[in-house]
């Protein structure tokens, strides 16, 4: 999923994943373990502005997301708080045009006779 961040939100991005890196680490990757994803989280530089790139990896992705959204604990609700104030999205409610297509997966063998 492309997710831009909001002018003047990079360093407070940044600053948001340290703290997943460090102080928050067990607890971000518990919470991603229940939901049955890896999530990992590219940066991207763009003429329109900056964004980060997630990827959700898991049976049921999709589901995963509305169960995290559903949420209260401590670590979801400042996950949450968080996204909002870097993004202007917040994660309770259904991203705008839905989750992203799989299109190409290099990862998939396909076998054609032509």
């Amino acid at each position: 999923m492309a997710v831009p961040i909001l002018p003047g939100q990079t360093d407070h991005w940044h600053r948001f994943l340290d703290t997943l890196k460090g102080e928050r680490l067990n607890e971000f990757k518990a919470n991603r373990e229940k939901l049955g994803v890896r999530e990992r989280v590219f940066f991207q530089q763009t003429p329109q502005g900056d964004m980060a790139i997630v990827t959700l990896e898991g049976n049921e992705p999709e589901a995963a997301f509305r169960r995290f959204a559903e949420g209260s604990d401590a670590f979801t609700r400042w996950f949450i708080d968080e996204v909002k104030s870097i993004h202007g999205f917040d994660l309770t409610s259904p991203p705008a045009g839905g989750m992203p297509e799989l299109c190409v997966d290099s990862g998939e063998v396909s076998v054609s006779a032509y």
